[in-house]
């Protein structure tokens, strides 16, 4: 096995024109730290470990999809672009080093787009497009400093990202590593010192001038004269061959997930579908697309996949043999309509990517639904609203008791036999999946113990909103939008309110404690909300009627609305909540014979 060596201008001038990416390989992943330690790496001299690419004959090339590497990345995941390779001569798919080549793209070539805090991912405004940048002034012997942009990963020479050259000063004159694949030779690179120096200010020192000539000396050797990549060619045409070495290359360390290692597999495989850009296109649909905001991703997909095509549910290599790809293919289509018809289900429920906690919970009712392809659970007629309803409250305290958390595989395949067993009922077998569940040690039902840890439940909590939707028997949380609300208004928690009503010592700790507990929210919609916050609180609490107080549980003890007996409210209230949980939920389980 014969290595080469060469510069890293040698080849990434060369990807997207020679290199390029096979279907199996996944996609770009690494973070602008990553990428920044990665080229600090480079100008210390570090070594980079080894490549592997695939020269494909031209008999080879049209069997297999074949994408470019990305130059521009955007945060959240850029997917690549099928490449047009008509016309080139020797053509080469990187089986090993797609990360830190795509690296070297986006430092040297590209750009990577990133949100800012606080700003929602539809705003233009919120995405800043940043490219990478030298601080020539650092002296990279002096090591970071505390007060370093880089300090925390170790960076010692001057590397960030930045969305335009800011002005040269003193100790901070930037330059755009780029930049430097203009200079190919010793003769104009130093042409280009020279006159660079020269147009610095005169307020440069001398020894700032030397550390800026020795750090582009070290940039245009680490880039034009160091033969950093070091690689081997595949020559061989047996994709067999070719997709086994792939697999003892990427799975030895991290770089390869299980779902990328299923991914490629189904790529390589599958026939008159391209199943990357088909899956791809399918996650992004769903969070994108629906009713409500979902974050899927492909992991989810390809494990729904095995579970819904009645295969081994554990990700192993040896599982992933033609014929069970073959079972996929055929079912795809009923697959991602049995998936479809889930999420939709589910955000109809008002669960979403902020309120699903597990992913994993999800796939029993696609299972469910996958056997029965014209039911959607969406209408209105007494079986569908019985069902979604049975549906809402299984999932919600799945949720709720991390029942799926952790390794779920083993309850993946239980809980798929229960539903196979029941295949040809139309009703949600909730019960029987619970009693497998309980089997297996996770806890599905109300009891005493289970109930305690639902009051525990604060506001703020990616749980709460689950938790608070299973006090009311609503048919539309997918279509009505409720919001969180403090019964007792935050603002009278303030220590100027809490001392006009004589609060203080002992006593006003527990208010705090209690303030953003589940016994002092409810669920509002919009208008209610907004007609509770117009209103004093003492004359809105007092205004409303029967219907309203039975509906949120409020104590019908008139004298417990005053700020001043809020432990007793909730007190009160925390046995209402009980109450109803003990109607809503059986606690006594049901009979398993």
């Amino acid at each position: 096995m014969k290595y080469q060596s060469e510069s890293i201008a040698s080849i990434v001038q060369r990807i997207n024109t020679q290199f390029f990416l096979p279907a199996i390989q996944r996609e770009f992943v690494w973070k602008p730290d990553q990428i920044i330690e990665f080229f600090d790496s480079l100008m210390r001299g570090y070594p980079i470990s080894t490549f592997l690419f695939w020269e494909l004959a031209p008999e080879s090339r049209d069997r297999w999809d074949i994408y470019r590497f990305v130059e521009s990345f955007k945060q959240g995941g850029s997917h690549n672009q099928i490449a047009n390779t008509d016309g080139i001569t020797q053509l080469s798919l990187v089986l090993d080093g797609q990360q830190r080549l795509t690296a070297l793209m986006i430092g040297l070539k590209g750009s990577y787009t990133t949100k800012k805090k606080y700003k929602r991912k539809n705003n233009a405004d919120a995405w800043t497009t940043n490219r990478l940048y030298l601080n020539l002034s650092k002296d990279p012997k002096a090591g970071p400093t505390s007060e370093d942009f880089d300090a925390e990963i170790g960076v010692r020479y001057g590397l960030q990202f930045m969305e335009s050259e800011p002005e040269p000063v003193p100790n901070s004159i930037f330059f755009r590593i780029g930049k430097i694949l203009n200079y190919k030779t010793d003769e104009e690179f130093d042409d280009f010192v020279e006159d660079f120096l020269e147009g610095l200010t005169d307020e440069i020192s001398v020894r700032e001038q030397k550390v800026i000539r020795r750090n582009l000396q070290r940039l245009h050797n680490a880039i034009w004269r160091d033969d950093f990549i070091s690689y081997y060619t595949e020559r061989d045409q047996d994709y067999d061959r070719v997709l086994d070495i792939f697999v003892r290359a990427n799975e030895g360390g991290t770089k390869l997930s299980k779902s990328d290692l299923l991914l490629s597999m189904i790529t390589s495989r599958w026939s008159g579908i391209n199943a990357r850009e088909e899956i791809h296109s399918f996650v992004d649909y769903l969070n994108e697309q629906l009713d409500k905001r979902n974050s899927f991703d492909k992991d989810f997909i390809m494990k729904s996949c095995l579970v819904l095509s009645d295969l081994e549910v554990t990700y192993k290599v040896e599982n992933f043999n033609n014929r069970n790809l073959e079972v996929i293919r055929n079912k795809w289509n009923a697959i991602k309509s049995a998936i479809e018809r889930t999420v939709r289900l589910i955000n109809s429920f008002n669960i979403d990517s902020v309120t699903l906690t597990s992913a994993n919970a999800v796939i029993p009712i696609a299972y469910y639904l996958f056997q029965i392809p014209d039911v959607t659970l969406r209408g209105t007629t007494p079986e569908d609203i019985r069902n979604a309803h049975r549906i809402r409250k299984w999932l919600s305290v799945s949720l709720l008791n991390a029942v799926f958390g952790g390794q779920s595989d083993g309850l993946l395949h239980a809980t798929r036999k229960v539903l196979k067993d029941c295949k040809g009922y139309r009703e949600f077998p909730a019960d029987l999946l619970n009693i497998e569940l309980r089997r297996l040690g996770r806890n599905t039902e109300f009891d005493d113990s289970t109930i305690e840890n639902f009051l525990e439940n604060q506001y703020g909590r990616r749980q709460t909103f689950l938790a608070l939707s299973l006090l009311y028997e609503e048919n539309f949380w997918g279509t009505v939008v409720f919001h969180q609300d403090h019964i007792f208004p935050r603002d009278l928690f303030k220590t100027d309110s809490m001392e006009r009503y004589v609060i203080d010592g002992p006593k006003h700790v527990q208010y705090l404690e209690r303030r953003d507990s589940i016994a002092n929210l409810q669920l509002l919609s919009p208008e209610e909300n907004l007609e509770k916050s117009a209103k004093p609180f003492d004359n809105w609490i007092g205004s409303r009627d029967r219907s309203f107080l039975d509906r949120h549980l409020i104590p019908e003890d008139r004298s417990l609305w005053s700020f001043d007996r809020f432990i007793e409210f909730s007190i009160a209230r925390e046995k209402l909540i009980t109450n109803r949980l003990k109607s809503v939920f059986t606690i006594n389980q049901p009979d398993e014979e």
